[in-house]
């Protein structure tokens, strides 16, 4: 048994590995005593907004996707591919302004792998993540085939699917490119801190509008795994679904290495500063100067 301070009293606590194993599990960052606790829970709220913005985000595209059907079987005017587009894309601003404060409304398993793969994000909070974006999918999608079963064997809960005459790399091209282009926004407006975060979510959402529009005919305009998979759990059809993981995942992991690369100014103003640093504590002949301008050797100070 450890023991741990609250409030600056002493007191025994619980035995502590179980809890860190706990925490660790979940993404958290471990610790003592009600350390670990506290960062399981920060994480579960994080992963319960994914689920919710994932949810949220399969049940308004592919449900209206379901209910143009409904409106065409009918005699009625649709939405047409430029209604679903719009679906898409304003779902996606409403949940990017009221749950990224909580989780930064990935609601995308290449956003997170894009985070993952370019050091902004640990292995253990991504597969969380994507496990919460894909039970929020399936949880729309079976909501959705109890809702309009006759959707079910005709556009399949809204999944998507190739368009004729389309092949399989062509539709794995169109994947990559839209969602090169949406994480590469993701990461201009969001992660990028000169940018203007009061407009990141209506850039997102219309980059996602766009992209539907634009491969809607293709490849449907997934840019999302979980946004696929969903629908098509619930459907029971997989015809080539690998073709939406493979390229929003290629797409997603271009763009944050692109931006890495040639756009983020992070490593470049590290560097810098790390060198100013060095010249000033070296004079000219070599030899290290204390922050008084004292020469001689550094002494460790207590924090």
């Amino acid at each position: 048994t450890r023991y741990g301070t609250v409030t600056g009293v002493q007191t025994c606590a619980l035995p502590i590995w179980p809890l860190e194993r706990f925490a660790l599990m979940f993404g958290g960052e471990g610790g003592k005593g009600a350390a670990c606790l506290t960062s399981a829970v920060t994480n579960y709220k994080k992963y319960l907004a994914e689920l919710l913005g994932t949810f949220a985000l399969v049940f308004v595209g592919s449900g209206c996707v379901c209910a143009d059907y409904y409106l065409v079987q009918s005699g009625s005017q649709g939405f047409g591919l430029l209604g679903i587009a719009i679906a898409f894309g304003f779902v996606v601003v409403a949940v990017a302004y009221s749950l990224g404060y909580i989780s930064g409304a990935h609601i995308n398993p290449a956003v997170t792998i894009s985070m993952v793969v370019t050091k902004r994000m640990k292995s253990g909070v991504g597969v969380m993540y994507i496990v919460s974006q894909v039970v929020g999918a399936t949880l729309a999608g079976y909501l959705l085939k109890a809702l309009f079963p006759e959707a079910l064997a005709s556009v399949f809960l809204g999944t998507c699917v190739l368009g004729s005459t389309v092949s399989v790399s062509q539709a794995i091209i169109m994947e990559a490119v839209i969602t090169f282009l949406l994480v590469f926004v993701v990461f201009a407006t969001v992660i990028d801190k000169r940018s203007t975060p009061a407009l990141a979510g209506l850039a997102i959402g219309f980059v996602v509008l766009f992209g539907v529009m634009v491969g809607g005919a293709i490849s449907g305009g997934s840019m999302n795994p979980a946004r696929v998979f969903g629908p098509a759990l619930a459907s029971g059809h997989f015809a080539n679904h690998y073709v939406w993981w493979i390229g929003p995942i290629v797409g997603g992991v271009l763009a944050g290495f692109t931006y890495d690369i040639f756009f983020s100014e992070k490593k470049k103003r590290l560097a810098n500063i790390k060198g100013i640093a060095k010249k000033r504590s070296i004079n000219g002949n070599g030899v290290r100067k204390t922050n008084n301008g004292r020469i001689g050797t550094r002494r460790p100070t207590l924090a």
